[in-house]
């Protein structure tokens, strides 16, 4: 006679890390959102007891979205270093735009998050373009007040160019000319008559090459700036 369950034995989760944890809400995040991550959600996504991730996050959801944001930095891709200081820094803009298109929904996080966590406090990984940055600029001859500067102004252009790449252009995508595409015809020709005639320029919008231009009008500024120390 058979033995109930002889052979039927369902198969147990595979044992949890915080790698697989991380990973796990990272897709959550990337397929639906930041408001989509919980405690409760992630436990669901593994099959586990939401309890038994506290073990890898025992903050709860604020370690995990400190968690997240080290594994979208994580994908940045490393490049030798015995490079120009403004070529490395082009090089270092365009991969971030890379990896924040990769993760759009990570990305309020990436330019929110840090702001309520103490510098010290942050997982290492999300301070590692900070330590890179300070380093290629003090190589090539700021002073370590000045790096700091450049530094937040450098990611504050970078975040702001990513955001604003990712807000949505089109009103009706079926419209072929750029006026009507954009919405723009609801604006009043008197106030806004700048706005209205860049229409077709508004329209076609190359991320990469407008982030490019961005930055060389901020290395040709930084280039200045070194020339006069």
């Amino acid at each position: 006679m058979e033995h109930a369950g002889n052979g039927r034995q369902k198969a147990r989760p595979g044992r949890l890390d915080r790698g697989i944890v991380m990973r796990a809400a990272l897709n959550l995040v990337d397929e639906h959102g930041l408001e989509a991550l919980s405690m409760r959600r992630l436990g669901q996504v593994l099959k586990r007891d939401p309890m038994a991730l506290y073990r890898h996050a025992a903050a709860g959801r604020k370690e995990v979205l400190a968690g997240i944001a080290e594994l979208v930095l994580d994908e940045l891709q490393p490049f030798a270093d015995d490079t120009h200081w403004q070529t490395q820094l082009r090089r270092i803009a365009h991969e971030l735009r890379r990896v924040c298109l990769l993760h759009p929904n990570v990305v309020p996080l990436l330019v929110t998050g840090p702001l309520s966590t103490p510098l010290g406090l942050r997982p290492a990984g999300t301070l590692k373009p900070l330590e890179q940055i300070l380093g290629i600029l003090i190589r090539a001859g700021f002073g370590p007040a000045d790096a700091l500067h450049v530094y937040r102004t450098f990611y504050g252009f970078l975040y702001g160019h990513i955001l604003n790449e990712l807000q949505e252009y089109v009103a009706d995508p079926e419209e072929n000319e750029a006026l009507l595409r954009l919405g723009l015809y609801r604006l009043p020709l008197r106030d806004f008559p700048h706005l209205r005639r860049l229409a077709p320029e508004l329209l076609d919008y190359d991320g990469s090459e407008e982030l490019d231009q961005g930055i060389s009008i901020l290395l040709a500024g930084l280039g200045q700036q070194l020339s006069h120390r």
